[in-house]
């Protein structure tokens, strides 16, 4: 008698710690785009919920949609998220966080790779959100970036930005840009592109205005970066972007955040959240960690011979 109450103590003892323990829960996930960078958020916050023991067709019911770069798709998709009330809706990228803020003001929401989130309107503050809301901030370092573009291009007097003004995180920003350019000695000239489409002629009308392309973290010329590649190698202007994974996709280099741990660190505070955290009690977090990569052939496309310490410094070389 006493040997099968034991077994029956370590049999519950050992559901309690299982996985499929815990409760059901549903996330909803929503994307502005679909570009590496932002992917690998969303696979980080999927692997870290698995990590904390909620699986996707078990125990936790996932929901991802994508609004394809359109802003009225955001919306459809936010106020569909609002309608489902899921546990948890997850925004990657300033422009759905901004539209899930708008429809779902009851939900829990965490946000990931949101530049400004004070500038967004969707925290009053970093340390004290309020409200329904939280997450993690990619604000990049731009002042380092700009020491960067100068290390690719030593020459170069003026540097060409090409951004979408409509994404309230890409005008913070190209702000950044011009109050730090200069301390690198670069005039700032600029091209806009509201819709992927029209990235690469946005690219071409800085050919002949600027000695070296920056492409910061918007989402739009990001999602469309094939078309800056190819105006950078015929017009042998070299492009450096605000993203690692752009660099595999051929510019020259980069100085980063890996997006995965962007996402896994998102996915622990949907943790906190699922385990009954309110939202606006978790300060928003930054990203500390960065990391350069460089693409030597890129380089040598756009008629540029990097500098071998350069090299040596880059976490990752692409072949």
């Amino acid at each position: 008698m006493l040997k099968t109450t034991v077994a029956a103590l370590l049999t519950a003892a050992a559901l309690l710690q299982s996985p499929f323990a815990l409760a059901e829960k549903s996330v909803a996930i929503t994307q502005i785009v679909e570009h590496p960078a932002l992917d690998a958020v969303r696979k980080g916050v999927k692997d870290e919920l698995a990590a904390h023991g909620y699986e996707a067709g078990k125990n936790l019911k996932w929901t991802y949609e994508s609004a394809q770069g359109n802003g009225a798709t955001a919306a459809q998709i936010a106020r569909k998220f609002a309608g489902e009330a899921p546990d948890v809706i997850v925004a990657i990228a300033t422009p759905s966080a901004q539209t899930v803020a708008a429809a779902a003001r009851g939900i829990p929401i965490v946000f990931s790779a949101v530049t400004d989130p004070l500038g967004a309107k969707l925290v009053k503050s970093l340390d004290k959100p309020g409200g329904n809301i939280t997450g993690v901030s990619d604000l990049t370092p731009i002042d380092k970036h700009m020491a960067l573009v100068k290390r690719v291009a030593p020459e170069a007097k003026t540097v060409g930005v090409i951004y979408n003004p409509g994404e309230a995180n890409s005008v913070t920003l190209v702000e950044l840009v011009r109050k730090y350019a200069p301390k690198h000695g670069m005039k700032v000239v600029e091209a806009s592109a509201t819709k992927s489409s029209e990235v690469q002629a946005a690219a071409r009308s800085l050919v002949g205005r600027a000695d070296v392309i920056y492409v910061p973290t918007d989402n739009t010329v990001v999602s469309a970066f094939s078309g800056v590649v190819k105006v950078g190698q015929s017009a042998k202007l070299p492009v450096v972007a605000g993203d690692t994974d752009s660099v595999k996709q051929g510019a020259i280099a980069a100085l980063g955040f890996n997006y995965y741990d962007v996402g896994r660190q998102t996915g622990k505070i949907v943790v906190e959240v699922l385990g009954g955290a309110r939202p606006g009690d978790i300060a928003v977090q930054g990203v500390e960690k960065m990391e350069l990569f460089v693409n030597p052939e890129a380089a040598r496309k756009m008629g540029v011979r990097l500098d071998p310490k350069l090299i040596e410094e880059a976490k990752e070389v692409v072949k």
